[in-house]
């Protein structure tokens, strides 16, 4: 007789085993109708599913951000059995959840055209209109292997080898058609409300180019028609958006096949890059940071002994050079430790923060590369904190509220924090752990922010907190980061004189702000869609005359506006004041100055904005000022 404790505290019991639908009904008929799975002691679980003794038990609607993997991961079955029914002879592989929607492998006779994803998706539309229902069977691997097999799916038989011999296996059926999963499902198709297929593309069986190409159809789900209907609409604008075609436009840096994932800074291009260094660089500076510069090119043994060459070393390039192998620096974190242990450290030092804007090199694949946001060469602003196990709460803090400040002058003021947690494996005792973990968020509570726990994704050494940020199409880019180390510094030896005089081994927090600079540009181009804040544009005013009559004076106040430090041109050209308009409000030029008989009479400018608002004539320190002023409110609204 089972015991349900209900996320409010509550408790039903039971006289006999209970499933999560009949809780679900027990509580309330309007709940029983929008149950899509159920949490079981925190394990995702189906409506169906059984429980026989006491358990804490949620119910999963649409409202739960766990219901869209729940609907995906059926949508991909919906998907399979749609193609099923239109091309009996295609066989089916697998169909995962990806971020935001879902795919499935088919080997099939011929390519999969646009008309047959349409037929497939209004297939798709029929089976969920029949509501069929979803029920999980369980069964041997044996008989897995021969049921699939006898309906001729030689790719699930393959699959269901692989599995250790004696597993249980469950499967899938909706209707006649049957799939190995392991769930779960929603109750019936009718759960799956909206979705849309993206599009077709080629995979190789197992990822493996030496077998067989299947078809990958990806697709995209959501709880309700306007959550896709958004997604599809942030789809088309991420497309307008897209930082490469911006960068072409503005003429702000171009890729070569000369040197693949490298990227040729144009004029244009490298103000944009300055500036943000050069911000990051100040703002460390006021927060006692000291900046080093490291080798680009280190023996080969260092990354042997930090560990980096037995983790990375696919992605690390290597030259040799007097019969000695060297590799170019893929992070700076171990030459860090070698300024660190130039000299005899003492607790009184500490903590010691270094900071290096680091030109990186890593061995990236090259279909995973793409224009800024994914390149082999990058720089970091990275910089890494030694400091006592004392020390590690307040550094954390510290770091965190700098990392506020930046984001916020960069417009970026939606965060979603997410602490990384211990790992099955890992180096260290629990109570080490224990410490490391309640020091990072302790850090965050402290400073009033609420973060996601995500249990085993520390790293092998120690957990850290990853900042994602959300761009106006909603989408979530992870920079920032700090994470604790206990195990490099001792691997390099570095040690400090402890106040009783032992030798001890520093904490090393690794942090980033921006992480790659080449890829928070892209963020930057995309999330502004290339109208970048003043203190950013490349130009941020531009002088133009309508006669050559006041070409003269449009120098002048050229020449005065350079010396304020504000980034202006002078486009003095034989055309129609309109035209010369038109041009720089497409170049995305903050403020468009136009002189002509009268300002230069009154010795004034007449001053429109990007956004095309006419703010009249005023005086060239007026103008001046308005200029200025806007540049160092940077991105902030407040």
């Amino acid at each position: 007789m089972p015991v349900i404790t209900l996320p409010d505290g509550s408790q039903r019991r039971f006289d006999q085993a209970v499933t999560v639908a009949a809780v679900a009904a027990d509580i309330g008929a309007g709940l029983a109708k929008a149950a899509l799975a159920g949490r079981v002691n925190d394990k995702l679980v189906d409506t169906s599913y059984e429980m026989t003794e006491d358990a804490t038990v949620a119910i999963v609607t649409d409202k739960d951000p766990l219901a869209l993997e729940v609907i995906r991961h059926s949508a991909a079955h919906l998907l399979a059995q749609a193609v099923k029914l239109l091309f009996p002879t295609a066989q089916v592989t697998i169909g995962p959840v990806i971020e935001n929607g879902f795919y499935y492998d088919f080997a099939f006779s011929r390519p999969f055209t646009p008309d047959d994803l349409a037929q497939i998706e209004a297939k798709m539309q029929e089976l969920v209109k029949a509501d069929l229902k979803v029920a999980r069977q369980v069964m041997s691997r044996e008989d897995a292997i021969t049921f699939f097999r006898k309906i001729g799916e030689e790719y699930k038989a393959k699959i269901i080898e692989d599995i250790p011999a004696g597993e249980t296996l469950t499967t899938y059926q909706q209707g006649d058609f049957v799939d190995l999963c392991r769930g779960p499902h929603v109750p019936s198709t009718g759960k799956i409300k909206a979705f849309k297929l993206m599009k077709v593309a080629g995979a190789y069986w197992r990822g493996d180019s030496n077998n067989e190409m299947l078809q990958r159809i990806y697709g995209t789900a959501w709880k309700d028609q306007k959550s896709l209907d958004e997604y599809v609409h942030n789809l088309e604008e991420a497309e307008k958006r897209d930082h490469r075609k911006i960068a072409k436009n503005l003429d702000l840096f171009h890729i070569q096949e000369e040197a693949p994932g490298m990227i040729f800074w144009h004029p244009n291009g490298w103000i944009v890059y300055e500036q943000i260094k050069n911000y990051i660089s100040e703002l460390i500076d006021q927060n006692d940071y000291q900046e080093v510069a490291t080798p680009q090119i280190v023996d080969l043994e260092l990354w042997k002994k930090s560990g980096h060459w037995g983790l990375f070393n696919d992605e690390m390039f290597t030259v040799e050079s007097e019969k000695r192998q060297y590799a170019i620096k893929p992070m700076n974190c171990p030459c860090h430790i070698q300024i660190f242990k130039q000299g005899l450290r003492s607790y009184r030092d500490l903590p010691i923060r270094y900071a290096e804007f680091g030109r990186l090199h890593r061995n990236e694949p090259s279909g995973s590369m793409h224009g800024l946001m994914r390149v082999r060469q990058l720089v970091q602003d990275d910089a890494h904190i030694f400091c006592t196990e004392d020390q590690v709460q307040e550094e954390s803090s510290r770091f965190i509220k700098l990392l506020l400040q930046a984001y916020g002058d960069f417009g970026f003021n939606d965060l979603t924090i997410r602490l990384a947690t211990r790992p099955e494996k890992r180096l260290g005792t629990d109570e080490l752990w224990d410490q490391a973990e309640n020091a990072l968020s302790q850090s965050l509570t402290n400073l009033g922010l609420s973060f996601e726990e995500r249990k085993g994704e520390g790293a092998f050494y120690g957990p850290k907190i990853e900042f994602h940020l959300k761009d106006c199409l909603n989408r979530m880019w992870q920079c920032g980061t700090l994470q604790l180390d206990y195990s490099m510094p001792a691997r390099l030896e570095a040690y400090y004189i402890a106040e009783n005089g032992s030798k001890q081994v520093p904490v090393m927090l690794h942090r980033a702000i921006l992480g790659s600079l080449e890829r928070f540009i892209g963020v930057l181009l995309e999330h502004y869609a290339g109208k970048l804040p003043v203190w950013l544009a490349p130009v941020q005013a531009i002088i133009m005359n309508i006669t050559d009559k006041q070409a003269s004076f449009c120098e002048e106040i050229s020449n005065l506006f350079k010396k304020q430090g504000i980034r202006v041109k002078s486009d003095l050209r034989n055309e129609k004041i309109g035209f010369k308009i038109r041009e720089h409000t497409l170049q995305h030029v903050p403020f468009l100055l136009v002189v002509g008989d009268r300002e230069v009479d009154m010795r004034a400018i007449s001053v429109r904005t990007q956004q095309g608002k006419d703010l009249g004539s005023m005086p060239i320190e007026d103008c001046m000022g308005l200029i200025k002023e806007a540049i160092a409110r940077r991105s902030r609204t407040d």
